[in-house]
């Protein structure tokens, strides 16, 4: 895992930057790749990298990475998790290896089959390849959207002399390092922040000017004219797993033995190959569900593979365990905290425990006090030069951080098991009905609007009284948010027939993106490789081949009564039975009362000042806590702007 920077621009020109720009900008990513950095040059292309070197730790894996003719080259951020599937391919075609690293595989399979071997990568991955012959630029993202790829076009130059350049990076902070990138808000991400907590809209950034490639998303550009020509390729072709594997004679042969059968195999698979390193690898424990499949499965290769039982088929260095067997768990979080809206069943640090026991796992507990809370709030802004999503965040970098300090480098965790499995009840509890009663134009009509609507921090409604006249009008009045979730609802629905299955699809596009690139940024900001099992191409397909029966079941007056059902059963006997029936758990922090000692950040930002009406300012300012939903959108906006830009 690394972070890639590059400049591009039209032939004959070289780019604008020089090597000590491009250094400054290279090392504003160094938190994620503490073990190495490299810069490489040819005629109108330019590519840096940081490493962290977490397979083939040898100088054979150095990035930029070059091909032997020199005209060819890649600097890479991911993990293959089908690498040596594809280097046999490879090889077979007569390409000879000089590295265990992936980013050799992948460097050897774009060069071989073009663009197209992009569809044959399973894993997390951001990437820039230059073919230097052709004149081409590809940008790729994965298809989960695992690993974030940003970039911005500029003018450089003057009069005959003008030209575009395009400026790409693994986060915003490089690319507002490049002199004609100039830090701006963009009012229109701004406002649909406030009422998502996602710091992207579509391609659209906080920055302006500054887009991120979308998950799946490859860009080819041409920069052999007077223009850079660029090509997007459908973000989402690839990513509609259910397509992919599309199996639809089956639809009606799934039973619940054959469900258990196919969920445990994939998903004990899927954590098999996660465990590729060549340093020490850690597990997030939560105490939920998803956290716990995945550790102990983990726990039952560690293991086999102590006691000789299976080989090491993954490759490289067996060091996911002591030398006892063990593997080591961590989790965070705050002493007796309750998750948003006070649920039942929020102590992760109980649950973690009960896990760790039954797995006999190493077990260490991160606490995350009300000062470390506002400490790291601002400072995590500050590095990586974007508003914080979820609160969750700062739990997450302080376990990151205890985990490197602990010598570990990789840690996996629990994400996409509620998006894939359906595994938030309430929601689909406000979808079944919101579509009662409904013909299937209303409901595929009404998709967006209701996701958008019910899961709002500020609301539409609210944000008439809430901010300034004169924001609204820059901000389109959320126009485009709204279009936006109107075309991603009705992208995600497709042909389904179901609109539980459509919502669930929409949820996986929207909200896994965010909860990926939460888990990216707090993790890489201690230089630690988060890995996500669930969150995975295969479990994916599978997941959305299952139907909604094995993945929620409702009484008829539309009550869930149980979620993620195929992972549940997959897993029943694995894990303790409280822990298989938890309930889902959200904000397990008090940040409620935290954000009150940030009451006053409104007042010190003058952009925000004329962003937020004297209204809802006077209702932070008297107590944060009370308005949480509203403060902490707003507080983030607030403290971002002063840091970033004014």
């Amino acid at each position: 895992m690394c972070g890639i920077v590059g400049v591009a621009t039209t032939r004959p020109y070289p780019v604008s930057v020089d090597d000590a720009t491009l250094r400054r900008m290279r090392d504003r990513l160094a938190h994620r790749g503490p073990d190495g950095a490299g810069m490489w040059r040819h005629e109108n292309f330019a590519l840096a990298h940081r490493r962290l070197a977490v397979v083939d730790l040898s100088e054979a894996a150095h990035q930029p990475m070059v091909e032997s003719g020199g005209r060819r080259a890649i600097s890479y951020n991911g993990e293959l998790y089908n690498d040596l599937e594809l280097r046999r391919e490879l090889v077979a075609e007569g390409v000879v290896f000089r590295s265990a690293s992936d980013t050799e595989t992948v460097l050897h399979a774009l060069s071989k089959w073009g663009t197209g071997a992009i569809a044959k990568f399973r894993g997390m991955f951001a990437l820039a390849y230059v073919d230097a012959d052709a004149q081409r630029l590809v940008l790729a993202r994965d298809p989960m959207g695992i690993k974030p790829l940003y970039y911005a076009v500029v003018r450089v130059g003057g009069g005959a002399d003008a030209r575009d350049e395009l400026v790409f990076a693994s986060e915003i902070p490089a690319i507002l390092g490049h002199p004609a990138v100039r830090a701006r808000p963009d009012p229109i991400t701004a406002s649909a922040y406030l009422t998502t907590i996602r710091v992207t809209l579509g391609p659209r950034t906080l920055f302006a000017g500054v887009r991120t490639l979308l998950p799946g998303q490859t860009l080819e550009v041409d920069l052999s004219g007077d223009h850079a020509a660029v090509k997007s390729i459908d973000a989402w072709e690839s990513t509609d797993c259910s397509e992919k594997h599309s199996r639809a004679n089956e639809r009606n042969e799934w039973t619940l033995d054959r469900v258990r059968e196919a969920v445990r195999a994939c998903v004990r698979d899927s954590v098999r190959r996660h465990l590729r390193s060549d340093v020490p690898v850690c597990g997030l424990l939560s105490g939920g569900i998803d956290s716990s499949i995945i550790a102990k499965v983990a726990a039952e290769i560690a293991s086999q593979r102590h006691n000789g039982v299976a080989e090491n088929d993954a490759g490289v260095g067996d060091i996911i365990a002591d030398h006892e067997g063990h593997i080591s768990t961590y989790c965070a979080g705050a002493i007796g905290a309750i998750g948003a809206g006070g649920q039942a069943g929020s102590d992760d640090f109980s649950f973690a425990r009960q896990m760790a026991e039954a797995i006999n796992s190493r077990h260490t507990e991160v606490v995350v006090d009300r000062a470390m809370f506002a400490s790291q709030w601002e400072s995590m802004i500050r590095r990586t030069g974007v508003a914080l999503s979820t609160p969750n965040e700062i739990a997450i970098n302080a376990v990151a951080a205890r985990i490197r300090a602990d010598g570990r480098v990789v840690a996996l965790s629990g994400e996409g098991a509620d998006e894939l499995f359906a595994g938030y009840v309430a929601p689909m509890q406000g979808i079944l009905e919101q579509v009662r009663g409904k013909t299937e134009s209303q409901w595929r009509r009404d998709g967006g609007t209701h996701q958008l609507v019910s899961n709002a921090w500020i609301s539409p409604d609210l944000k008439r009284e809430a901010l300034t006249k004169e924001f609204r009008r820059l901000s389109e009045d959320d126009e485009t948010l709204r279009a936006t979730y109107d075309a991603e609802f009705e992208r995600a629905a497709g042909s389904v027939e179901d609109p539980c299955e459509a919502h669930l699809r929409f949820i996986r596009r929207i909200n896994l993106t965010g909860l990926l690139l939460r888990l990216d940024s707090a993790s890489m900001l201690e230089g630690i490789e988060g890995r996500t099992p669930i969150a995975d191409v295969e479990v994916a397909s599978l997941a959305g081949i299952l139907p909604m029966s094995m993945k929620f079941a409702s009484e008829g007056d539309g009550t869930v009564i149980r979620s993620k059902i195929a992972l549940r059963e997959a897993f029943a006997g694995d894990l303790p039975r409280a822990i298989v029936e938890r309930p889902k758990a959200s904000f397990p922090l008090p940040f409620q009362s935290w954000v009150v000692d940030r009451g006053s950040e409104i007042e010190r930002s003058e952009w925000a000042r004329g962003v937020f009406s004297p209204m809802l300012r006077e209702m932070i300012r008297s107590d944060a806590s009370k308005v949480w939903q509203i403060a902490w959108p707003s507080i983030n906006l607030a403290m971002w702007a002063r840091v970033w830009w004014e």
